[in-house]
């Protein structure tokens, strides 16, 4: 990704932060809407013109940019050594999942039975996995990206169906903001893979609102959490009420597996 690309998505994040839509800043640029739209989309956009918008927005160009030039690769999935050390240590597990909510080293300590010296030495430890990069004053970045995700056969994945999963769906999901669905379908394979697709975009927007809400005070934010599969699966106990193939069905079966015999 360019610097133009990543100057200007952090940009559209500060918009967002302070409410200016596109609509409204084209109105105070003397631009269309439309132009507006184009200019973001295609990333396409002068430092004077970036400035104009920094001004009439009321948004420092010094965060932006500040925000930009935190932007490195990032890993997606973390070792399974790393995720081992993880899994030995509750504390550090909690810290590291504290982290990619965004909390901060104080926040932490305030709500966690933790001492300072114990969430101290548990960053390190994160820094030194490459999980994160330790600052000074306790401060912290993320080096997982925002498609990051526990490994699919690692340790911290199978504790989370062990025991996150049952521990979660107890919940009543009647809250604000709260929501559950069970929602059985048949699709082709096709259409299967669009809708794992859609899901990594919708895990990538909840990551993009995440990280616009960083700057909000404390008491205007809560914890969610949002835990989504999506498989070829029947209930057992279904299962066990289907109709057993008939002959016929059988018979079908293999001709269509081994084809007609020879003759």
């Amino acid at each position: 990704m360019s610097s133009t690309d990543l100057l200007v998505d952090s940009l559209r994040t500060e918009l967002r932060r302070v409410g200016m839509t596109y609509k409204n800043l084209a109105s105070l640029i003397d631009m269309s809407e439309s132009s507006i739209k184009r200019m973001f989309g295609q990333k396409e956009m002068t430092l004077s013109r970036m400035t104009q918008i920094c001004k009439v927005s009321e948004v420092s160009l010094e965060d932006v940019m500040r925000q930009a030039l935190e932007v490195v690769p990032q890993l997606d999935h973390l070792t399974l050594e790393q995720e081992r050390a993880l899994m030995a240590n509750p504390k550090l597990l909690l810290v590291a999942i504290s982290c990619i909510g965004n909390w901060t080293f104080e926040q932490i300590i305030e709500t966690y039975a933790l001492t300072e010296a114990e969430c101290v030495l548990c960053l390190v430890e994160l820094d030194k996995h490459a999980f994160i990069e330790l600052k000074s004053m306790n401060r912290y970045r993320l080096r997982v990206s925002q498609a990051f995700c526990w490994r699919a056969d690692g340790p911290i994945q199978t504790f989370f169906k062990e025991v996150v999963v049952g521990d979660y769906f107890a919940g009543r999901f009647d809250g604000a903001g709260e929501a559950l669905m069970c929602l059985p379908t048949r699709l082709s394979r096709h259409n299967a893979m669009e809708v794992q697709q859609k899901i990594q975009q919708l895990a990538a927007e909840i990551a993009q609102l995440q990280q616009e809400d960083r700057r909000l005070p404390v008491e205007e934010k809560d914890g969610y959490t949002l835990m989504l599969g999506f498989r070829s699966w029947e209930l057992s106990a279904f299962t066990a009420l289907r109709r057993p193939r008939t002959m016929a069905n059988a018979k079908a079966q293999v001709v269509h597996h081994t084809g007609p015999k020879k003759r």
